[in-house]
């Protein structure tokens, strides 16, 4: 196509979209006259014009370059006889005088809008398309060609599927559009503005930049559908040639840009180089590379994989992409530690003093850790490295007993934290073929201490997720193996990396998040919660005197009274360990600090009253035991994250048709409870003094207040069956006896978890006596007196026993019941 060609191609299809748009806008208007297709085909004359390079289609504007004079006398003919104009394309361009067996037989009715004589000789006829017309015979031939031709009409009926079909036909002409440079985005506007299929079809293929044929086959196709699925097909078949094209211009630009630039940038470095006297910058780097990997410990076939990394990097251009990437894998190799080991403590009572002098309680712990420092003093480096995993609720100390670990072991300590990890490659890495490529947290962390036997500490191991881009979980369990981890594989380093000397300690608050085969390689070791006159004693002998050291007090006198640390545990804190104890504790030194640093007289001695002046009204109210005995409402232990909870457990019936309401925000686990409960107590209805009530006519409301907070779990199953039984039997509950406990349909009662932080919230709560199951005597060992101290726990293996604890008064039918043990 040369100039000539372009500007009228360009000149046509801005004409035509100016009336489109027109057309378009007019729509709705009553004064704007536009065609309309008529009912039913019919038979007429036209006088024809012979298109070279155009193919009008109906409905579209379109302006007609007429230079020849049989087509300029057809178009006088239609203006005189007041006559449609039929403009037909040219099989063969190249004919002068072309009959109609060298045209087309499907043409298209024009209306002629405007005749313009152009500078050369010929006219410019601006026309409007109207109808599809196929010829059917020939009138005359000269001094023009006219024919009498069928005109065809198109019924407009949308459906949904031609709805879809329209809608991604738009989708592939927006693409188009915006690639294409000879497109305008008026052609985008117009065809998102159309509802006919067929019309919708016409306008794209004339924007188009297809062959002349491939435009007669689309105004040859008569039914719309057909027409548009065949135009969708064009497009994609357009879209695929300007992606190509597009791709390749760019691919071009960049690579001439880069390459002068590239070219540009390494001779200035060169005359800068060559003017202050220096050589290659680059050979440096490769010698002191070379010399590193000579002198460094690197095992054989660590050794092996680094040099012939360097020798490909010497093989490179200094300025080659590739280079900074090789160089950044053998730095990183270079810098870890493959046989650098710390010092290791072998002193047994050094180790002890250093772990009780940080640490109140955590026998288990301590214990384990000593028993380690004594077995590798014996056995050397033929023992293997334990790998520990501390749990329990926040603020028991899991997190800061690893830093003593260390310092009884007199190693370096490093922690990561694993909370909220969502990819594999944090704890792999990714492979170099990335951009941006870097090892696993665990590599970098092992370069940043320099050391082969660091205390790693990872930190909330149960809080990690999983997605799409692989579960770290599963990628730990090589780091937490010993029988894998001696040949720890990175995916950037890509060579074994030996951790068997690396002290592992996770910390986690809830065991039952972590996958059971990870678990499975780790040591747990439960952190309990702390009873309050051991957080009074952690406070007056660890966190206090911290406290008045970094708020500079000490030279104050200032000194807190037992009982205002006790007022701070009930009234401002309400947790299993000494975390919020010690923010409260921090803001009364901080009111104190501000008031000696103004001058003004502050407390010395800070006391119950002290405390409320400093950190204001209490913001907890402890839960305390009911003043009476009712019917209905027993108490239940709880275990929670944050350590242990009384939950009170009310039921009341009421007239209906058998129904059994829950609420409370209660999971499945304990709903499904529930349901065992009743059904057990309808069970025994006759033995416990009720079976002349028919629940079928009765309601149960079963609620667990505080319903903001949701509850599972099995351990409430005997509270809610005893509940059931007072509340129809309408005999009282003691208020001052807790019980924990799964049943069962037969009114077995199952052992539960937790059971140190339940006894503790029961002696917090002032319950005097506690239900627990037979098979969680074993759990009792372990306790500390102080925690069993004035509790009566009663050892119960069937419900019935329960009863008998737990109900005031005697069903009158109520059979003999084994007793409970202490």
């Amino acid at each position: 196509m040369d100039q000539h060609d372009f500007d009228r191609f360009a000149w046509n299809l801005s004409e035509e979209f100016t009336f489109l748009n027109a057309t378009l806008q007019g729509a709705e208007r009553d004064d704007i006259d536009i065609p309309h297709q008529i009912a039913e085909d019919r038979i007429d004359e036209y006088p024809v014009v012979a298109s070279i390079d155009t193919v009008v289609f109906p409905k579209l504007a379109a302006p007609l370059f007429i230079g020849r004079d049989f087509s300029r006398r057809a178009v006088e003919a239609a203006q005189d006889e007041d006559l449609p104009l039929l403009v037909v394309a040219q099989r063969d361009p190249n004919i002068e005088f072309p009959t109609v067996t060298d045209l087309y037989a499907m043409g298209t009715e024009v209306t002629i809008g405007r005749v313009l004589r152009m500078p050369d000789g010929t006219q410019s006829v601006f026309c409007h398309g109207e109808f599809r017309v196929e010829i059917l015979e020939v009138v005359h031939e000269r001094p023009y060609l006219r024919v009498k031709g069928r005109r065809f009409t198109e019924p407009v009926e949308i459906e949904e599927d031609i709805e879809i079909l329209m809608r991604a036909v738009l989708a592939l002409y927006e693409k188009i559009v915006f690639l294409s440079q000879s497109i305008p985005e008026e052609a985008l506007v117009a065809a998102m503005n159309l509802e006919d299929p067929g019309w919708l079809s016409d306008l794209i293929t004339s924007t188009l930049s297809i062959s002349i044929s491939k435009r007669q086959a689309v105004l040859e196709m008569l039914d719309p559908i057909t027409r548009l699925s065949q135009t969708s097909i064009t497009l994609a078949e357009e879209l695929d040639v300007l992606e190509l094209e597009n791709q390749i211009h760019e691919q071009v630009q960049q690579q001439m840009d880069h390459s002068q630039r590239e070219y540009f940038l390494r001779e200035q470095l060169r005359a800068i180089q060559e003017e202050l006297g220096e050589g290659d910058e680059f050979n440096r780097d490769v010698l002191e590379l070379r010399q590193r990997i000579t002198e460094s410990e690197v095992p054989e076939e660590v050794r092996a994989k680094a040099e012939k990394e360097l020798t490909r990097l010497a093989a490179m251009p200094s300025m080659a992409p590739e280079s900074g990437v090789v160089r950044t894998y053998l730095e990183w190799i270079l810098d870890l530690p493959w046989g650098e080991a710390g010092p290791d403590n072998m002193n047994v009572l050094d180790a002890e003093k250093v772990l009780e002098s940080h640490h109140y309680g955590l026998e288990k712990a301590k214990e384990r850790i000593i028993e380690h420092i004594a077995v590798r003093k014996l056995a050397g480096d033929n023992m293997r490295t334990p790998i520990l995993c501390f749990v329990g609720p926040p603020g028991t100390g899991k997190t800061s007993i690893g830093r003593s670990v260390a310092q009884a072991l007199g190693r370096k300590f490093v922690r990561i934290s694993l909370g909220g990890i969502r990819d594999e490659a944090e704890i792999r890495g990714h492979r170099r073929t990335y951009i941006g490529a870097m090892p696993g947290r665990v590599i970098q962390t092992m370069r940043n201490v320099g050391t082969v036997n660091p205390v790693f500490m990872l930190d909330e191991v149960d809080k990690m997720g999983f997605d799409f881009r692989g579960d770290p979980a599963s990628a730990l369990l090589e780091v937490l193996d010993p029988e894998q981890n001696h040949a720890f594989s990175d995916h950037y380093l890509e060579v074994p990396y030996d951790l068997s000397n690396v002290f592992f300690i996770a910390t986690a608050n809830n065991p039952y998040t972590i996958p059971p085969a990870l678990l499975d390689r780790m040591e747990v070791i439960e952190f309990p919660g702390y009873a309050s006159f051991e957080k009074n004693l952690i406070a007056r002998k660890y966190i206090i005197p911290r406290l008045l050291c970094e708020h500079g007090l000490e030279d104050t006198g200032l000194r807190f009274t037992e009982a205002a640390i006790d007022a701070v545990i009930q009234n401002y804190t309400y947790e299993a360990g000494v975390r919020n104890l010690e923010r409260e504790l921090a803001s009364i030194c901080r009111k104190v600090a501000r008031r000696t640093a103004e001058g003004r007289k502050t407390h010395r001695r800070i006391t119950p009253s002290t405390v409320e002046s400093h950190l204001g009204p209490p913001r907890y109210e402890q839960t305390r035991i009911e003043e009476e005995d009712q019917v209905g409402v027993a108490t239940s232990l709880a275990w929670t994250e944050g350590g242990g909870d009384l939950m009170q457990i009310e039921v009341i019936i009421m007239p209906g048709k058998g129904g059994l309401l829950l609420t409370g925000q209660l999971g499945e686990v304990m709903q499904e409870s529930a349901q065992a409960a009743l059904s057990y107590a309808r069970a025994r209805s006759d033995d416990y003094g009720f079976g002349d009530i028919d629940l079928d006519k009765v309601d149960i409301h079963i609620h667990v207040p505080e319903g903001a907070i949701p509850k599972d779990g099995p351990s409430a199953g005997i509270t809610l069956a005893a509940a059931l039984v007072s509340a129809i039997t309408e005999r009282p509950i003691r208020r001052d006896v807790g019980m924990t406990g799964e049943i069962t349909l037969r009114g077995r009662v199952l052992p539960i978890g937790g059971l140190k932080e339940k006894l503790l919230t029961a002696r917090r709560g002032g319950l005097k006596t506690v239900i627990i199951p037979q098979r969680n005597e074993k759990d009792l060992v372990d306790l500390p007196r102080h925690i069993r101290r004035n509790i009566d726990i009663k050892l119960v293996n069937h419900f019935d026993q329960v009863l008998a604890i737990a109900l005031l008064g005697q069903p009158e039918s109520a059979k003999a019941v084994p007793q409970p043990s202490n």
